[in-house]
């Protein structure tokens, strides 16, 4: 592991620890009403949204912690991976913004949510391959925008749900 990621292993631990936990709390909140959730393609694809930041978020911080990983080889690893997120919210995005349902409102809105943390993610990669060290700060943003993003998209969707 590199200095610099090493100075951000703590941040990243913790990262790792919430995502996780928060990705399975919202597995299983969701399994409650798993019946009804599947019926409905938007709220399956929102809660797959959720679902995809919370992993990704885990992922980008796991990755920061590998030993002997340098920023550049970190920034190809996040930048492989934002692209990922990219193209799985575009789907969300195909499926949300088809959603025929005249109770759902701001459909847009919905699906642009998941880009946030992507579109952050790439730009970090972008600046760890060039080896600035504002990638980290740029991959902490996306890391929390991801939780925060998580939790309203999935909470919107558990709530939606039982309408």
């Amino acid at each position: 592991m590199s200095e610099l990621l090493a100075e951000w292993k703590d941040f990243n631990v913790a990262i790792v620890g919430a995502t996780a936990a928060l990705g399975g709390l919202v597995i299983v909140a969701a399994s409650v009403n798993i019946g009804d959730i599947v019926k409905s393609r938007s709220l399956t694809a929102r809660l797959g949204s959720g679902i995809v930041m919370l992993v990704v978020a885990l992922v980008v911080s796991a990755t920061a912690l590998m030993p002997a990983i340098d920023e550049t080889w970190y920034g190809w690893i996040v930048l492989v991976i934002a692209v990922v997120a990219v193209v799985f919210q575009l789907g969300i995005t195909r499926a949300v913004i088809r959603n025929r349902d005249p109770r759902s409102r701001a459909n847009w809105a919905k699906a642009a949510l998941g880009f946030v943390p992507a579109v952050l993610y790439l730009v970090a990669g972008v600046l760890a391959v060039g080896g600035l060290p504002a990638a980290l700060y740029v991959a902490a943003a996306a890391a929390l925008l991801a939780i925060i993003a998580a939790l309203v998209v999935s909470w919107v969707a558990l709530v939606e749900v039982l309408r």
